[in-house]
């Protein structure tokens, strides 16, 4: 089968139009007419990552974050970007991304997910699907009040995390959760307004958490790559499910980080 073949599906499902307008999604590299056997799936594409794919064999990479965000001028082995390129292109790889499509269209969800929300409702409305609002983010209830601080630790267990930072009042009773994985700081007005008791996102600045804490909303901060490596486990399972003849790895789970 044609990589083009596996790339329309992936629009058909997280069409390009729901991205942000100064995102960069879709195919980045390569020829989509190529035959595909082996797709290698990680957040990001990093030398890591890259290598991983070449050992794997990879005709397709697919990642959540785009390495690609503007224009280039130049391709060339002087920039990390450039000798990526070069990388994917002497091993014959077509790279494609999916990043604020796939954060509406299916991770928004995926987390809500993990963290076990009912009731849930899109947080930051964005467009809208067969006439229901898609979006970035989730709110939405746990089954049953609990403190900031088991919640915190049920967020690191079922994520499987190192750690997570929390800001707030650890024995404060919470059941209302806001989520946005990845850097959610520019949706907390929106977090406010639902009602939230918490919210739990990544890359959250000193500010942004006491001046939440001043609001009355609670912070649980899960990590950048804390809460979006799911990406990598989901997107295999969906495209198993799809494309059974294909043989699809995931990058290994690896911190970009190490607590001293």
């Amino acid at each position: 089968m044609k990589i083009s073949e596996v790339t329309d599906w992936l629009e058909s499902e997280y069409p390009a139009s729901f991205a942000e307008e100064w995102d960069n999604v879709g195919l980045l590299v390569g020829d989509d007419q190529r035959e595909v056997s082996k797709v290698f799936l990680a957040l990001d594409l990093t030398e890591d990552t890259l290598d991983q794919a070449v050992s794997f064999g990879a005709d397709l990479v697919i990642t959540h974050h785009p390495m690609i965000f503007s224009g280039l001028k130049k391709i060339n082995n002087h920039s990390f970007t450039g000798r990526r390129i070069l990388k994917l292109l002497e091993h014959h790889m077509a790279y494609y991304a999916m990043h604020t499509n796939y954060d509406i269209l299916g991770m928004a969800d995926l987390s809500a997910d993990y963290l076990g929300l009912q009731k849930r409702q899109v947080l930051t409305e964005t467009a809208q699907r067969n006439g229901q609002p898609e979006g970035l983010g989730r709110v939405g209830e746990l089954e049953r009040p609990m403190s900031l601080g088991a919640f915190a630790r049920s967020v690191k267990e079922s994520l499987r995390l190192m750690d997570v930072r929390v800001y707030g009042d650890v024995d404060r009773q919470i059941q209302k959760v806001a989520v946005c994985t990845g850097s959610g700081k520019s949706l907390m007005s929106d977090v406010l307004a639902s009602g939230a008791d918490v919210y739990v996102t990544g890359d959250v600045d000193h500010h942004t958490g006491i001046d939440a804490v001043a609001d009355g909303l609670a912070v649980i901060d899960a990590g950048h790559y804390g809460t979006e490596y799911i990406f990598v486990e989901a997107m295999r399972e969906k495209l198993g499910r799809k494309f059974e003849q294909l043989k699809i790895q995931g990058a290994r789970v690896r911190f970009p980080y190490q607590n001293f």
